[in-house]
């Protein structure tokens, strides 16, 4: 199983990681506040801003102060540039 940091010594599986999303979009909001009522977010922020949102396979959200893009460059540790 390969683990990644997603901030503050705080480590993910990256093989259950569907999506890997910033957190300003209305919708985005919106689905971390319905998993928060269901009991299905994991807060590794350690009281920073969130960055990123990592969805994972099994319906929780992951919030991380790390950028998306550099949650991405740390599960794709090849040297090319992530699209975007």
């Amino acid at each position: 199983m390969q683990l990644v940091n997603i901030g503050y010594g705080n480590l993910a599986a990256a093989e259950r990681v569907l999506a890997v999303v910033a957190p300003e979009a209305a919708p985005i909001r919106r689905m971390i506040q319905d998993a928060r009522d269901r009991g299905q977010v994991v807060d590794a922020t350690c009281g920073h801003k969130t960055k990123a949102v990592l969805v994972m396979d099994s319906g929780y959200l992951i919030l991380s102060p790390l950028m998306p893009e550099t949650i991405a460059g740390r599960m794709n540790p090849r040297k090319e540039p992530v699209p975007g």
